[in-house]
């Protein structure tokens, strides 16, 4: 029998594993998970081969580099395999603590609470779970039992995640559909106060969940607003959730987004993503001394609320490493600087190029929108896409930036002509001049009116014609 200290009797190699069946990797998911995914990869020529990453780059196995202005959706904040991080997580395995004996106060939980409060200290305690929709389920819950109140409030075309109770505040219906009944919850427009004072009024409504710069379409919610929001929520007894998974932890420009704005305290914050410095998921939930004391107001509910692997010690060194990294090397201040690098270069070529008509967002997270040209030379090649499909253009730009000038980005939403950029909040001066490069040969490309970004177009249209 094998000891619990040597396990290599055991014949789990793997590096051999992956040597031995890493090309498989299409025909897997195809067969065994969601088959969608590699049909979806092939057709935007996204079926990629990347053999390694550093930093804010994916390397090929020809050893081209391939920079990430995506992030892994956010969750790379520090980018791939910052040294620090992964040296936490040696180390913490090296330890072999007791870890989740269920009955145990272990010191890491206490200590990354410690420190992810210092940063919010209007807030007093901390839940930990798995991710940024699990983070959302208990600000859910826990404003929902501490008010005695049914109803959550949330913004139209807002993402909070997709499990059912985050799906209910959910503002995209393609995601919803199909999935009811959900929650007794209600959308108001992001900015619209008397549409929010309107809701209050009923005398049901628990919370307003919020992001202050909604990841769909990058939309920042009006100065004021949030400010505003949090006054009418207090005045009718209902509280502020801040959804900061995606803007939280430096992203734009301040530790938290809702920071931009004086006087802004919510009640609970949700984070995620890139506190997990990319390898073990962690969401964290945030709150009032008052409210936790409500949700877990004797022995009798000290498990009313939990999460089987939340706290688990790899998560919390990893958090633990990513916040000494985001203060030691000064990340939040670095993300301000090349986000407004970036933003005011794009903005620069709003007069030059006209399909760009919008560049929106805080720090490094920046929107990029595309609208109708006016020239008669592009308008009609800009109807037959959105005859086909609305939000074509922008995947347009998107398939070359990576096919042409390896630059891994998204479109920010179904049926938007919008590209989100959320790049790892490590990068500066050289990853925005190269992103700038290759975005101005793209968009030359596409206002030449020939070119291959509109044979990709044409491609593009027939997909969607026939999809219907």
């Amino acid at each position: 029998m094998t000891s619990t200290g040597d396990m290599t009797g055991t014949g789990f190699d793997l590096a051999r594993l992956l040597a031995e069946r890493g090309g498989e990797r299409h025909r897997l998911h195809t067969r065994h998970l969601n088959h969608q995914l590699p049909r979806m990869l092939h057709t935007i020529g996204f079926d990629k081969v990347y053999e390694r990453a550093e930093g804010a780059y994916f390397f090929d196995a020809d050893g081209n580099d391939y920079l990430d202005m995506l992030a892994g959706f956010g969750v790379m904040g520090l980018g791939r395999h910052h040294p620090v991080v992964r040296k936490a997580l040696h180390d913490v395995l090296d330890a072999s603590l007791a870890d989740l004996t269920r009955f145990d106060c272990p010191p890491l939980p206490g200590l990354l609470a410690e420190r992810l409060l210092a940063h919010s200290p209007h807030l007093d305690r901390v839940f930990f779970g798995n991710s940024g929709t699990e983070a959302v389920e208990t600000a859910l819950k826990f404003a929902r039992y501490a008010t005695g109140r049914p109803r959550i409030l949330y913004c139209s075309h807002a993402f909070h995640g997709l499990t059912v109770g985050s799906l209910s505040v959910n503002g995209e219906p393609g995601f919803r559909e199909g999935f009811a009944p959900l929650l007794p919850d209600t959308a108001v427009p992001l900015g619209d106060l008397a549409a929010l004072e309107a809701e209050l009024a009923r005398g049901d409504v628990a919370a307003l969940v919020v992001e202050p710069i909604q990841g769909k379409g990058v939309h920042e919610a009006p100065p004021g607003y949030l400010r505003g929001a949090r006054e009418l929520l207090h005045r009718h007894g209902a509280l502020l959730i801040a959804d900061e998974v995606q803007t939280g932890l430096g992203r734009t420009g301040d530790f938290y987004a809702y920071q931009h704005e004086d006087g802004v305290e919510p009640d609970l914050v949700c984070v995620a993503k890139a506190l997990s410095g990319g390898y073990v998921p962690v969401g964290a939930t945030l709150g009032r001394d008052w409210i936790f004391k409500k949700v877990y107001s004797s022995m009798d509910r000290v498990l009313v609320h939990s999460a089987s692997f939340g706290s688990n010690a790899q998560a919390m060194a990893a958090g633990l490493a990513v916040l000494s990294v985001i203060e030691d090397e000064q990340i939040v201040a670095g993300a301000r600087a090349a986000g407004e690098l970036l933003k005011t270069r794009l903005i620069a070529l709003k007069d030059r190029y006209e399909l760009l008509h919008d560049v929106r967002g805080r720090g490094l997270m920046i929107g990029i929108e595309f609208g109708g040209p006016s020239s008669l030379k592009l308008r009609g090649r800009w109807a037959m896409l959105q005859a086909a499909r609305k939000g074509l253009f922008a995947q347009m730009v998107v398939v070359p930036l990576l096919q042409k000038h390896r630059i891994l980005t998204q479109v920010s939403g179904d049926q938007l002509e919008v590209i989100k950029l959320i790049p790892p909040l490590i990068i500066g001066e050289r990853e925005v001049e190269r992103f700038l490069a290759a975005f101005t040969a793209v968009m030359d490309d596409a206002h030449s009116g020939g070119g291959l970004i509109w044979d990709f177009g044409k491609t593009l249209v027939k997909q969607a014609i026939a999809a219907r």
